[in-house]
């Protein structure tokens, strides 16, 4: 019986043992699908070293990128370097490219292949923001030339062209990259490229390293929702919109104070906004630019100028949204359709307030002295030249420049303090007493 359980206690304790080889023979799989940014240097820090904890085989990047923030790729690069599990970039599918920042991450990386149909390459720095002088751009330039030259030196490229695709903005197809030496194999999908890499040796700090991949699990890790939400606000168009939405939420609860949810929502927007704004090339010129156009789209409610507000404002919105990301990269931009359906929403909207307000100065009043202009009633004694009528469900004194009877319809002509001044209208249709809203004892049924 102790023998049992002696073996038990055994196999116990052997099992985990047994299980390690399963989990270190993971392949797990990151996808890199947008611009480079803080998020994206975030998320796969984060899966490097999870990787490393877990004793996983190999990282691959499944890469398509137009490029990036400076700062953002160079905390991937050196996250790369320090990685003690291998890491491997494919550009794919078809298609697909590493351009700027993408193709630096392609040099710093252990392996780099790419699916036949994409490039590499077009990595020239480009500032953002404020424009920068010739001697501070060259600087610029010089400095990201040394480093894609000297990581291409560390993992064995070809130098000269890594320093061409800096310089010279140089980009290469699959085949010629492959030529050139600037990327490792060429591979159409991932099975092929797990394949090619069966049995290859790896350079590592400790040694080298002979990939074992067969029969490996392929564990694809997406970003998590706080991540992809972050993500997608670092995308210009929706920094647009989310700064469109903060400013009107936050002047219409300046327009109407206690409204609340106008500047909640406008709050976290503007926050939201100022967020993306840290990894875009803002020009706060624009920003001023939409902020004097939504000025002036309030102004028109409250100041009618026959249109003139409005239309200073469409065309500030205008400027602004073109000047707000100023950037030669289409990804860093505003698109056009954004522009155009937001500054036509919002004019629309500001013509149709405008509307409204012009007709509601031009109604009629309804209460207080000038609504009773106009109004009918009936006379409820003879007036001669006072008396006393019921007008618009209410008594009130009257005088009149006429005599009067008990009982003759009549029309305000003028309202002093708490008398009417009225005139015979020559109606006495009991039906309309009724309408007018006469007492009941005052309708006579013939």
């Amino acid at each position: 019986m102790h023998r049992i359980i002696t073996l038990c206690i055994l196999l116990c304790c052997l099992l985990p043992a047994v299980a390690l080889p399963a989990d270190s023979a993971t392949v797990r799989v990151l996808g890199v699908r947008s611009a480079i940014n803080p998020v994206t240097a975030s998320f796969l820090k984060r899966n490097l070293v999870d990787a490393a904890r877990r004793g996983d085989r190999l990282v691959l990047i499944d890469m398509d990128t137009p490029g990036g923030l400076d700062t953002a790729m160079r905390e991937i690069v050196k996250d790369i370097l320090a990685s003690p599990v291998p890491v491997a970039v494919h550009v794919a599918p078809s298609g697909a490219r590493a351009a700027s920042a993408g193709a630096i991450i392609c040099l710093a990386a252990d392996i780099c292949a790419m699916a036949p149909g994409t490039t590499i390459g077009a990595a020239h720095p480009v500032s953002i923001g404020e424009k920068q002088d010739k001697v501070m751009e060259e600087k610029v330039v010089n400095d990201a030339e040394a480093y894609a030259e000297g990581l291409a030196n560390r993992r064995g490229r070809n130098a000269a062209v890594a320093r061409r695709m800096v310089r010279e903005s140089l980009s290469l197809s699959a085949e010629k990259a492959l030529a050139e030496k600037v990327v490792d194999l060429i591979a159409a999908d991932r099975a092929s490229l797990l394949a090619q890499l069966e049995g290859r040796r790896v350079a590592r700090p400790g040694g080298d390293v002979v990939l074992g991949l067969a029969g490996a699990v392929v564990r694809e890790e997406p970003m998590t929702a706080r991540e992809r939400i972050l993500d997608v606000i670092g995308n210009p168009n929706v920094a647009y919109i989310l700064m469109m939405l903060g400013f009107l939420g936050i002047f219409f609860e300046l327009s109407n104070p206690g409204v609340i949810l106008p500047g909640v929502i406008g709050g976290i927007s503007l926050i939201l906004a100022f967020f993306a704004f840290q990894t875009l090339p803002v020009n706060y010129a624009g920003v001023l630019l939409i902020l004097l156009a939504l000025i002036l789209f309030i102004a028109e409610i409250k100041i009618v100028s026959h249109g003139m507000l409005t239309v200073g404002g469409v065309i500030a919105m205008v400027l602004g949204s073109l000047l707000l990301f100023e950037s030669p990269e289409p990804y860093l931009r505003v698109s056009w359709q954004v522009i155009a359906i937001t500054v036509i929403a919002i004019s629309a909207f500001s013509v149709f307030a405008v509307t409204m307000a012009v007709r509601v100065h031009r109604r009629k009043p309804t209460t207080g002295g000038e609504g009773l202009l106009g109004e009918s009633g009936k006379a409820l004694s003879a007036i001669s030249p006072e008396g006393r009528v019921f007008i618009h469900g209410e008594y009130w004194d009257a005088w009149s420049d006429e005599p009067l009877a008990e009982g003759d319809r009549v029309t305000v002509v003028a309202v002093e303090g708490m008398r009417v001044k009225v005139r015979k209208t020559g109606d006495r249709g009991p039906g309309k007493a009724f309408r007018q809203g006469l007492p009941c004892d005052a309708v006579i049924i013939a």
